[in-house]
């Protein structure tokens, strides 16, 4: 390791040092912070392949990029320029990506240390999660403005530089000297060093398919599991406190075709690593002070039969500049260890690091050619004969700088050490969303051809069922239309919707109709559908009247219809046939006719947008004929939450959150005894409601908002180490259930000395 000290088995004060690297974890941010910056990525819009090289399918590498939208969503504009005299300037956003694969119980990186996007150009769009846009003109992105780049924007090479280049802590980069002075192959000379971009465009078409994009190994992606796209923002100046919104991950599918991989997004975005995605793991952040930036160690340990665990570590680099040279986790003196293994993102097997018992410690140690620098996942692992318990993870850094020698993150660790535990079980019930959506990732999955649906406005939110209406062959004028566009068009009476009211839609066409504009992008995407302005999809598609079909409106004072007449898909061939009915008492009709599905993904329903809760995807084809009520705003299920471990001698804050409006009163009881499998409490007028304690006594409560904080006072007695207490919130407040009342999800609290 390049760090300039000698490694050892650590001394006991060592632990009590990593006291005060947590305590410094909480320190202000760093040094070039700029107060109200904040910039957030709120979509991965889409997954494209682009070739592969190599050996015969499976033994070859191949090639894909994502595409990504971001928004201001901070107070203060942010400064781009990329460009100034000739020379290259470092003051603009960087967008690093990988891939990952959650297979046996592991969540692995598949893609190797892909090259990131220098977003040179400047675009300040109005619609988003952070509208209203307040651009003004320059060079800046402005405030509550926003930005989309598809993965064939992202993908183009000539803007694609190595990520070692940046320091992800500061968002800096230098551009003398750099890949893009340099170019590829380099020129040399005083041209290689004199900050002018010498990389061009004859140097990347030189290029094969897939260098310099997410390169991945075949072999990684016939091993079955769910696969993720990781899109991740680097902004100069953000302080660390802003950057939680940096990194988006979703679901994405990889599949092979006989002679080429073809890919695709599907589900939502997610806000954070794909490490926080892992099933059954759980997951804490570390960073060096002030000085350097973050690891995120995520854990699962499962029992194995007998005494012994298995332990599985991912550790994610988030934003640290100097790197993990080493991982430290700490093991009971009497505790044995065997099966240690390690993963990085290469095929190399000369630069693995290494593991071994050093003392009481498990110790991880890499070459100082191999750390692991950011936007990287590193994994190990080792099976143990004690049980987990919380504990401090130590990632050494590797290369010389400020800060501390090492970054403590907490997780769990089989120490020995008897820990306080807090776990929660099941989930609560009452929840009720104010939209809905069904995604078909695969244009064969649509199902909807020649059938209907009817919105029905009730009490401000929407009843939907089948359709109660027909088709009506339109007779107005079409529409100016072409591809990826939209109008504004008038309406004859003031439509009311969940959440407001309009004498104006906006039409796209890609299928959807809105109150405000959504911007006019092609590939549909749950998380953008939810951010937006209020939007009804019969079809979010890429659709394009430029090339035939028409998109027609007429209106009179009873209705107000836009149909798609035989309105081509943008690439596979054939037509789309559909038509929305908008009554004045705020009914809407979606009426589908002849559809060809091909193309890219679809996406059909509601949403009242602004960042409204994801109800997921749904079957519509099987709920319509039954119905099913929205509310006009998202109710999420009643939880419980605890402020921290219940360690013997402290106060533990229990907080009963998403307290419905009305609510008369609630209770929380506490019991000694957990019910295995909890009691279903449907038969009792509380449907979808389990009880998780079956005995113990109840603390009554009338709440005054969402959220009812209980003190609990855990008495310093060791005796009582070991001690189970299951607490379980319950409110009362119609109609949420037949009953009225509705449960939250239980708490373990485990009692402990530490």
């Amino acid at each position: 390791m390049n760090t300039g000290m000698e490694h050892r088995s650590p001394p006991p004060s060592r632990l009590s040092g990593t006291v005060l690297l947590l305590l410094a974890a909480g320190l202000s941010g760093q040094s070039n912070a700029v107060p109200g910056m904040d910039a957030r990525i709120y979509d991965v819009t889409d997954l494209a392949a682009y070739g592969r090289r190599g050996a015969a399918y499976p033994n070859g590498e191949a090639g894909f990029h994502l595409g990504h939208s971001y928004c201001n969503s901070g107070s203060v504009n942010i400064p781009w320029v990329a460009n100034s005299g000739g020379v290259m300037v470092d003051t603009y956003p960087k967008i690093a990506f990988l891939l990952a694969r959650e297979s046996g119980g592991r969540m692995v990186q598949v893609s190797g240390k892909t090259y990131l996007k220098h977003s040179t150009a400047v675009f300040n769009f109005s619609s988003g999660p952070c509208a209203p846009c307040n651009s003004s003109g320059g060079a800046f992105f402005f405030t509550g403005c926003s930005d989309t780049y598809s993965s064939g924007i992202n993908s183009n090479r000539l803007a694609l530089g190595p990520t070692t280049e940046i320091d992800p802590w500061l968002g800096v980069w230098n551009s003398q000297g750099s890949y893009f002075d340099r170019g590829d192959p380099s020129v040399g000379g005083a041209a290689a060093t004199d900050r002018v971009k010498s990389l061009n465009s004859t140097m990347v078409g030189a290029f094969d398919a897939i260098k310099n994009r997410l390169e991945v190994r075949e072999s990684e992606l016939v091993v079955p599991g769910s696969f993720w796209g990781q899109v991740h923002l680097v902004i100069q100046g953000e302080p660390v406190a802003n950057r939680q919104n940096n990194i988006q991950c979703r679901p994405v599918s990889f599949s092979w075709g006989g002679t080429a991989w073809s890919a695709a997004a599907s589900g939502s975005s997610l806000t954070g690593s794909v490490l926080t995605q892992w099933a059954g793991a759980s997951w804490d952040e570390g960073r060096n002070g002030n000085d350097d930036g973050r690891f995120l160690v995520a854990v699962k340990v499962t029992p194995v039969g007998g005494t012994q665990w298995h332990y599985e570590f991912a550790v994610h680099n988030l934003d640290n500049h100097r790197g993990g040279g080493r991982f430290d986790i700490p093991i009971a003196a009497g505790g044995t260890v065997t099966n240690l293994g390690f993963r990085d993102i290469d095929a190399d097997a000369g630069n693995d690091w290494v593991g071994a018992r050093v003392g009481n410690r498990i110790t991880f140690t890499g070459p100082s050619t191999n750390p692991l620098d950011w936007n990287t996942i590193y994994n190990v692992w080792f099976d143990c004969d004690v049980a987990p318990s919380p504990g401090v993870f130590l990632v050494d850094e590797s290369r010389a700088g400020g800060g501390a020698a090492s970054v403590a993150v907490m997780s769990q660790v089989p120490s020995g050490v008897p820990s306080a535990t807090l776990t929660s079980i099941g989930s609560g019930c009452g929840d009720c969303a104010a939209s809905f959506y069904e995604e078909f990732a695969s244009p064969t999955a649509f199902d909807l051809s020649n059938s209907a649906m009817t919105m029905n406005l009730v009490s401000g939110a929407y009843r939907v069922g089948a359709g109660t209406s027909t088709f009506v062959t339109p007779s107005g004028s079409p529409l100016q239309l072409a591809d990826d566009s939209e109008v504004v068009v008038t309406l004859p009476f003031s439509l009311p919707y969940p959440g407001g009211s309009t004498t104006q839609l906006n039409v796209c066409s890609n299928g959807f109709v809105s109150v405000g504009s959504n911007g006019t992008t092609f590939n549909p995407s749950a998380s953008a559908f939810l951010a937006g302005q209020p939007r009804w999809a019969a079809a979010w598609h890429d659709l394009n009247p430029g090339t035939g079909g028409q998109v027609i409106f007429e209106s009179s004072a009873s209705v107000a219809r836009v149909t798609w007449l035989n309105v081509p898909n943008f690439t596979g061939g054939g037509t789309a046939t559909f038509q929305y009915q908008f009554l004045p008492n705020g009914t809407v009709h979606i009426l589908w006719q002849a559809m060809n599905p091909a193309g890219n993904a679809y996406l059909v329903g509601w949403t009242p947008g602004g960042g409204a809760a994801d109800p997921r995807s749904t079957d519509l084809s099987t709920r319509l004929p039954a119905g099913f009520n929205l509310c006009a705003n998202s109710f999420q299920p009643l939880t419980l939450g605890a402020s921290a471990r219940p360690i013997l001698g402290t106060t533990v804050a229990l907080t009963t959150a998403n307290i419905p409006a009305a609510t008369a009163f609630g209770f929380m009881q506490l019991g000694f005894t957990q019910l295995v499998p909890p009691l279903d409490l449907s038969p009792y007028g509380m449907t979808g409601c389990f009880a998780h304690a079956l005995d113990g006594v109840s603390l009554g409560f009338v709440p005054s908002g969402t959220t009812y904080p209980l003190a609990l006072p855990i008495p310093g007695d060791s005796n009582l180490t070991g001690t189970r207490v299951i607490t379980q919130s319950y409110t009362y407040g119609p109609p949420l259930t037949p009953a009225g009342v509705i449960a939250s999800n239980g708490l373990i609290l485990g009692l402990g000395p530490q």
